[in-house]
């Protein structure tokens, strides 16, 4: 559902009681646990329990499971996610009863008011670099505020209430809220074209982040990618502009580059220069070029703000990941399971790449399930394409968010193609582990990618292998 930006953002403190409709997402959740911390009755709803409601009942909210406007006893200010349909009973409760009815991109401009927002912007590798830039600051004793679109491996959580002035986060421009942020500095990984359901056009979403920019404090900075053509794009726009523009990447032409990269297993190694002088060598503990850009540029922003190369590495170097972005779920019988966030073909590619290093000489088998039918209509060839990387693929069926399902539409599109014939559509979810399992023998990697419940798949994976080590 969308809902209109307020002319005017509000402090948490003055908002009262908060509930959230869609509590359980990413977005939500963070914004929820920071003004839990700062002591903001808080309240919320999701259609399902996780253990995302759990952990926010821990941290002192009211939660429902359903949806039910007798939810909204005592809330002043309601904050809906996206995924909400407009005939969800507590959103019709709330505009019924004039309560002030927030969007995500609000509720999360509220709790930033006071601090120097850090905001990291991109079709791809919001979530891992928003948590590179946390590490790093941490390291160096900055104790940002942060909210990410994902689980820090460490601390367990995707939000904290820092004491420092900085406040990191991931601005997500699915939906246009990034632009609502107004940071003193802000990344862009790359951009490339995606959420043509709400943009309409390549060019709209690439104009989206021109806006982005150009809502960047002036006395700011842009860090950008150029290794991504999209980002190379803005970082010349925003130049001409007489903006301040911190070019990342390999290309010769960065003013911050990684150079001398080496992959081995789970570990990423490059040297970094800085207008031509060494500042040191940093390993990283994820795989991945695409990981040492995002590692690279998260920095740039660290160094620009007056830190030490040191600390900032040290920080970098410590980060262990983030939940679902090639988090790795166990291995059994020989065969190591990971799982990845990745649903967009530059996304798949750069997963399977990280992961075929790290299977060495074991296979890569590979679980994908398409997320969002308007995703799957664009970029099925695309999608198929990409996972021809793998040596074994199967195919899942679309996971419906925010859309109607659409018979002309499926999973078959992606696994049709897939280049090679070791492909199975399979539509029927619970049989997927099985499918995966009978394909892998010791050595192998199989990795679950996409956005959706295929997340769930892993530890069920995993318990069969177990199964079968054990026959």
């Amino acid at each position: 559902m969308r809902i209109e930006v307020p002319a005017e953002i509000l402090g948490a403190q003055e908002l009262g009681p908060v509930h959230f409709i869609g509590i359980g997402g990413a977005g939500l959740s963070a914004i929820a646990r920071v003004m839990l911390a700062r002591g903001v009755p808080v309240s919320g709803s999701d259609g399902r329990d996780s253990p995302t409601l759990a952990s926010l009942r821990v941290a002192g909210a009211r939660i429902f499971v359903g949806h039910h406007a007798a939810h909204l006893a005592g809330a002043r200010t309601v904050v809906v996610s996206t995924a909400i349909p407009a005939d969800n009973p507590e959103v019709l409760a709330a505009l019924s009863g004039g309560l002030r009815v927030w969007p995500r991109s609000a509720a999360l401009a509220s709790v930033m008011l006071g601090k120097q927002v850090l905001a990291v912007a991109g079709t791809h590798g919001k979530t891992t670099t928003t948590s590179l830039l946390t590490s790093a600051l941490q390291a160096a004793g900055a104790d940002p505020t942060y909210t990410i679109g994902g689980d820090l491996s460490r601390t367990g959580s995707n939000a904290a209430d820092g004491a420092g002035s900085y406040f990191v986060a991931e601005a997500d421009e699915s939906d246009g809220a990034f632009l609502v942020y107004h940071p003193y500095a802000a990344i862009v990984t790359n951009v490339e074209a995606d959420h043509l359901d709400h943009y309409g056009t390549e060019a709209a979403y690439r104009k989206a982040f021109e806006e982005f920019a150009e809502t960047i404090d002036t006395d700011g900075f842009l860090v950008c990618v150029v290794d991504d053509p999209g980002a190379d794009r803005l970082a010349k726009r925003m130049r001409a502009q007489g903006r301040e523009v911190v070019r990342v990447g390999e290309r010769a032409s960065a003013d911050l580059r990684a150079t001398r990269l080496v992959f081995a297993g789970s570990t990423s190694t490059f040297t970094v220069e800085d207008a031509g002088t060494q500042l040191g060598r940093l390993t990283l503990q994820i795989p991945g070029r695409h990981y040492v850009l995002d590692a690279l540029a998260a920095l740039a922003v660290g160094l620009r703000l007056g830190f030490s190369f040191d600390p900032l590495a040290l920080g970098l170097a410590d980060f262990s990941g983030t939940n679902r972005r090639m988090e790795f779920k166990g291995e059994a019988g020989g065969v190591r399971v990971y799982d990845s966030y990745a649903h967009h073909p530059r996304e798949i590619s750069a997963d399977l790449q990280a992961a075929r290093a790290v299977a060495g000489a074991g296979r890569l088998i590979v679980a994908f399930q398409p997320h969002l039918v308007s995703r799957t209509r664009i970029f099925a060839a695309e999608m198929g394409d990409a996972l021809s990387l793998a040596d074994e693929v199967v195919v899942l069926d679309i996971y419906l968010a925010r859309e109607s399902a659409d018979p002309a539409v499926s999973g078959r599109d992606v696994a049709e193609a897939v280049t090679h014939d070791r492909v199975l559509f399979e539509p029927d979810f619970d049989a997927v582990p099985g499918h995966l399992v009978e394909r892998a023998t010791a050595g192998d990697l199989i990795l679950t990618l996409g956005a959706g419940s295929v997340t769930e798949l892993g530890q069920r994976v995993l318990t069969r292998l177990q199964e079968r080590a054990h026959d």
